[in-house]
Order: C-alpha cells, then structure tokens, then sequence
C-alpha cells in the first residue's frame, strides 16, 4: 500500500509559492518507496508520470506522452469506466483523498494488478480542485496470492461436498495456470499400466484423446515417464529429449515445448497418476514453479485418492465379493428398474428365487471355506445356465435370484430347468465329492406382482413350495401359497416371544419294559398353544426355532425343566427312571453344549445316569467334533442314545466310532412289518445288531398289540408308542408311576 499526504489544500495568498511547498513535501514524503508517482492537471489535462510510475509498467522514461489519453490507452478495457466513474465520484463529492484499483498493460502485453492512492488539490481563492496527484503501486504479487487462496480454499470444498473428480480436476489446473500465465496443466490417472486423461482445460482435445489409453513406461513423454519411475521428469524441449522421441508428434503441432511431470501419489506411496505442466516455450522451472508443481500434484492426490476409494465402495455396494455377481444392492436397484420399463411398455418378465438345498450341511460337514468354493461355482454355473439378457444376483448366503425379460409363455421353467440341471453336477470340495441340489420360486410380473415387494415375496413364496414339494424342484406361485406364508411368519414371530418368556409346556412319553411292563423311563417332549395361533404342532415350531436361531434357548429350557421333573418323580419314590431329552444336530455340536449339561445337572441336582440325550442320526456323522463330543458327555455319565435309528444312511459306519449306549428305532419300520416282510427283516436285524453291539434297544410307534407280540418275539426290550400312552403332563405320569401301565 502506498503512503502519503492525507490532503493537501492551498491555504497561502501565495498560490504558486505554497503549491510548490506542497509538492515539495509530497515527494520527499514518497522519496524511498517502491511506489510510482503522477501529477495530473486538470486545467490543461497534462499528466507527469514519475520514472518508477513508468518502470511499475515496463516503460522506459521517453516512451509514454505526458497526457491522460496515454494513461486510459494502458487500463484494461473492463476497468475503463468504472475507475474515471470513481475519479468523477470524488471529485463531486469533494473526497479529500481516495483509492482506486485496476488493472493496467505491462510492457510485455501481461496485465498487471495496480492501486493509485489519489489526493486532491484545492484552489485556495475559488475552493476549485486543479490538480490530481497520486502514487501507483504493483500489488499483483499480493492480489494473485489472495486469489490462488481463494481458488484453493473453493478446490478443497469441492472435494468436501463430493463434486466429481473432472470437476475438481479441472479447477486445479485453471488455479495454477491463472498463478502463471501461459502455463498448461495436465492430470492423467493410472488404471493398471494405461494413462488415462483426467482433466486438462486448457491443453487440445485432441492432444488429451491421443494420450488417453497410453502405456505408461520409461520413454512415454514426461507424465508416462514420471507414473512408472514414481519420479519428477523435467523435459526443457519436448522436441529433442528422448523421453518425447515416440510421442513428441502428438504435442509439437500444439506448440506444447516443455513439459514437467510430478507423480501423484496416495498416502501410502502407490503411484495414481501424474501432474504435468507445460509451456509453449523451452523452459525449466523456476523455485515458485517447482513448488507448486509439488503442491498441485499433492492436491490431485487427494482427489484421486477420494475418487478411487468411492469407486471401491461402489464396486463392493454393487458386487457380491464371492461370486463377483451382482450384490443384494444392485439387484433391488436392477428390479425397480425393470419395473418401471416393463409398466410403461407393457412388458412382462420373470423373477426366480434360487436357494441351495441342505448348504448349511456342507458348511457343517466340509467348513465355510468349502461353502465359500461351492458358492463361487454355483455363481459361475448359474451365469452360464441363463442367457446374456438375463440379470443374476446373489442376495445373501445361498440364495440368488434372476430376473428374466423377453419370455413368452412359460418360457421361465426353461430357464429353471436349466438353473436345476446346472447346479446339481457333482462337484470336489477339499477331496471330498459333493452333488448340489436347488429349489427353485417363480413369479411374473405383473400377475403375481406389480411392485417390488409384491414381486419379491411371491417369488420367495413359491420358493418355500417348492421346499416343502420335496425340493430340488421349481415351484410357480399361486395366491393361496400366500396364507401358508403368513403363517409361517406368524409363527416365527410368536415362537420367539414364547421361548423367551418361557411359555411353552412339557409333556411326557413313557418307555415300557417289554418283559416285566414297568415305566423305565421317559422322553420330554415340548409343546405350544398359543391364544391366537392355536395348538402348533412341534413339526412346525421346533424347524422354525431352529431357523430363527432360537433352537438353544428352547433346548435349555427343556433340559432344566425336565431334569427337575425328574429329581422330583425320584423324591416321590420313583427310582431309576431315565429322562429322555432331544438334542438338536446344529445344538449338539455347539461348543456350549457340554457346559450348559454340567450346569443342569449341577443344578437340577438329577444323576447323569438318569439323563438320557438323544440324537438324529444326522448328527452323528464321523467327524472329529461328534467324537469329541460324544467323548465328553460319556466322560460326564450321560446316557447317549440315537434317535430314529435306520431312517439315515450312516448310521453304521458312525456306530463304529461312537460310544452311545443306546438305539430307538424308527417308527417307520414299525408301521410297515406286519405286512412287509422286508421290513420285518430290517428291524429284526437293527434289534440283533443292537444286542450283539451290546445297546439299549428302544422300538417308538407301537400302537397295536399285534405290533408288541411281535416285537416281543424279536427280543425286542424296550417300546414307546401309543398303544401304551400318550404323551401327557407330569401329573399323569405320576399316576401311571403309582399303577404301572398292566
């Protein structure tokens, strides 16, 4: 900022010597400053302009004429009326003193920022103003610095708010080139080992193309040259350094001589791209340009850096890691695209619900990792199955679905047909050979569904039909598929609430001594009645307790409530009864199930002797955690017993590895062997087996007596069944106890 007289007033009668003394005081004021210095008369319109006015501008001392025209001709245009409006303003008002900023022509066709501190000379005897006198600053220096501030301070809210990356790429290369006139930037991003353009306003379109795509490597110009060494490249002449030689006939017809490149990096040191400058001249750069090639590429960086990693989240937001399939994201959004089309063109489409049969079996058997393999290939397969039109997605865990346009017809089962057909090819899994299978939902829009939601749960409905047909099949929807649903969520709902408060009852069926028709022990079987839902049947709760993931509470609670049952039926006097519980085959082989067994019988106060565990055969499989299992309840005392014994198919093999101590047989072969001969001779067998392995043998399903005579000529020694007793509340047991069964 200049410095100066505040005003100046001719106050002497004497108007020319005091004029002079004023001056005179004025320019010793001014003597050792930077500033230039003008005096204009306004009654003759001469202008004297000082040598350092003259310098500020470039000009040597005889080369401006001593006039304001001389002056106006140096002000940009733009700035022309507004700075004379200020002067007319002033001068008006009587302003003693004032500013005035604009911008003027240098020497060399630049502009330039000036500030002209004006101060008014006032006639004594007439009051009249006759002469402007002033000083001329350069503040171009301050004012590119304040406006590059700006500039910066409005890049970094751009990449605050999230604009686009070319945006925010674009605005950096006009900050830096409006700090150096004539300068050109460039930001190229690196995507594997191509140069891709980023952003670059002021260089050729068709320069920017022929770059876009480039290899980068060590003789690519500057900016392919600085991505693959990770290092500053200063080219002075594009012309003849040989790091241009393949390319330089890309720039040169631009007039593009140098160029200087600073690889942009992210902050753990991995090249993105790179920040190039160029000139139209051969140059290298000075200490402020180095600089701000420095800074500038750091600034890219973070918009590079910012950029990439939203591409990554939308990526991992749209693309199921596992598969490489489209997410449960991409999907919905896919569908109520396709909605929307088909609504307004009156198209039609299919939507198929795929979900694995028994995955959960291979994860349990095999491992996740084996799981995770079986679910890549499943994706692979189900891609190749559909047609290119159709969109396949995977929405979690074992479940994927497709959306199928262009069909007639039914054209749908064909699609599943071929989804069935793919998936159930045999496939190894850690040396271990597995033979998938699916089930399959099928709904159209817009009969089953003229919305998302609508058309997603009856797809997902005809799914559960096709489960509950027998499963690897495909099932269509139908409207009454909808109330068993319903219920099935209903029922979902309620069993949580009741586990949780504890608001279903036990009852209990006995097990007969065949020989001597003594009660010898008892199975502990749950049961539901709820005020709306009515009596629901354990074949309904207990797989929906199961799925909701509340299999354990429920398990806990019939250990704790049987077991006390039991202590008590021994206070009354009835001794070596064993109580039977059921052990779920997802519980069995939790973790927490041997420790919740020594908590109850801590508790309860029951003898493990008298505690009987029962297991499907699905849970006994030969794997090291059954054995183990298996090993630390027998360590405990607890009676070891299988359940439904001969429905599974590897009940042999794992009998030879597992130490129970006893085997009911299935009810199903009870049913059949009055007339069935073959089956006859199976349980026949099961029961000499049993023996000679040295079980408890335990037959379940006897409803007649034909069915006991027989079973008692097969040495059979224990049965349960109808023909005996129900399963009752405890107080009937007591009863039976006190009587015995006859």
């Amino acid at each position: 900022m200049s410095r100066g007289l505040s005003a100046t007033q001719v106050t002497s009668e004497n108007y020319a010597s005091d004029l002079f003394r004023c001056e005179e005081q004025f320019f010793l004021a001014m003597r050792g400053t930077n500033d230039g210095l003008w005096d204009w008369n306004l009654e003759t319109d001469d202008v004297y302009y000082s040598p350092r006015w003259k310098g500020i501008l470039g000009l040597d001392e005889e080369e401006l004429e001593h006039n304001v025209n001389a002056w106006k001709r140096l002000i940009l245009p733009d700035d022309m009326d507004r700075v004379f409006e200020r002067i007319q303003s002033c001068l008006a008002r009587g302003v003693d003193t004032f500013d005035v900023e604009m911008r003027m022509y240098h020497k060399n066709g630049n502009p330039i920022f000036v500030i002209s501190r004006v101060f008014l000379v006032v006639r004594n005897a007439d009051n009249q103003v006759v002469r402007l006198v002033g000083t001329l600053c350069d503040i171009t220096e301050c004012r590119k610095v304040a406006e590059f501030s700006e500039k910066n301070a409005q890049v970094l809210e751009m990449i605050a708010i999230g604009r686009s990356a070319s945006e925010i790429y674009e605005a950096i290369a006009l900050m830096y080139e409006g700090r150096h006139p004539g300068l050109r930037c460039s930001m190229l991003e690196l995507h594997g080992n191509k140069l891709l353009h980023g952003g670059a306003p002021s260089l050729p379109k068709e320069y920017c193309e022929a770059l876009h795509g480039l290899e980068n490597g060590p003789s690519v110009g500057s900016c392919g040259t600085s991505a693959y060494t990770g290092k500053r490249v200063i080219v002075e002449d594009i012309d003849t350094d040989p790091k241009w030689e393949k390319i330089k006939h890309l720039a040169l017809p631009h007039g593009m001589r140098s160029c200087w490149s600073e690889p942009i990096k992210n902050s753990s040191g991995k090249v993105l791209g790179a920040f190039g400058m160029y000139y139209n001249h051969p140059a290298v750069p000075n200490e402020e340009e180095s600089k701000d090639l420095t800074s500038a590429a750091r600034l890219a960086s973070i918009v590079m850096e910012r950029d990439q990693a939203q591409k990554r989240i939308r990526t991992l937001a749209y693309t199921d890691e596992l598969t490489d399939l489209p997410s449960r994201a991409h999907f919905h959004q896919h569908l109520e695209k396709v909605i929307k089309l088909s609504r307004r063109y009156n198209r039609r489409f299919g939507l198929l619900y795929v979900d694995l049969d028994n995955f959960k079996a291979v994860n349990d058997s095999l491992g996740h990792d084996a799981g995770d393999l079986l679910l890549k290939e499943i994706g692979v397969r189900l891609k190749r199955a559909c047609r290119e039109i159709d969109f396949v997605a995977r929405l979690s865990g074992d479940e994927f679905c497709i959306t199928a346009e262009e069909i007639e017809g039914y054209f749908t089962t064909k699609i599943a047909q071929r989804c069935l057909d793919a998936i159930s090819q045999p496939i190894e899994l850690f040396g271990r050979k597995v033979t998938p299978a699916c089930s399959v939902g099928i709904a159209h829009f817009p009969e089953d569904g003229e919305d998302f939601s609508s058309l997603l749960k009856a797809a997902d409905i005809s799914l559960y039909a096709a489960k509950d047909n027998g499963k690897n099949q495909y099932a269509f929807f139908k409207p009454e598929l909808t109330l068993k649903v319903e219920r099935r969520f209903q029922v979902e709902q309620y069993l949580r609430e009741a586990i949780e408060k504890q608001q279903l009852t036990l009852v209990y069926q006995p097990q007969i001594n065949v020989s001597t028709g003594e009660i010898v022990g008892v199975e502990a079987l749950s049961r539901w009645h709820h005020s709306i839902l009515g009596n629901v049947s354990p074949v309904d709760f207990i797989p929906t307790a199961e799925r909701i993931g509340m299999i354990k509470p429920l398990t806990e609670w019939v250990l704790f409530t049987a077991c006390r049952q039991a202590v008590s039926w021994k206070k009354q006097g009835f001794h070596n009864l064993r109580m039977g519980v059921n052990i779920s085959p997802s519980h069995f082989l939790d973790e927490a199930l041997v420790p919740l067994i020594v908590r109850t019988v801590s508790e309860t106060g029951i003898a493990p002797g008298e505690l009987e565990l029962e297991v499907t055969e699905s849970a006994i499989q030969t794997d090291q955690r059954n054995i183990s299992v298996f090993k630390a309840l027998k360590n405990l005392g607890i009676n070891l017993t299988i359940d439904d014994f001969g429905s599974g198919y590897s009940s042999f093999a794992s009998l030879k590895h597992l130490n129970v101590d006893g085997l009911k047989i299935d009810k199903y072969f009870v049913d059949e062997m009055i007339a069935d001969k073959k089956a006859l001779l199976l349980i026949s067998s099961m029961i000499e087996m049993g023996h000679k392995l040295g079980y408890d043998i335990t037959v379940e399903g006897v409803e007649t007596a034909e069915q006991l005579k027989t079973l008692r000529s097969l040495s059979c020694i224990n049965v349960q069944g109808y023909f005996f007793s129900k399963p009752v509340n405890a107080n009937e047991i007591s009863a039976l106890l006190r009587c015995g069964t006859g």
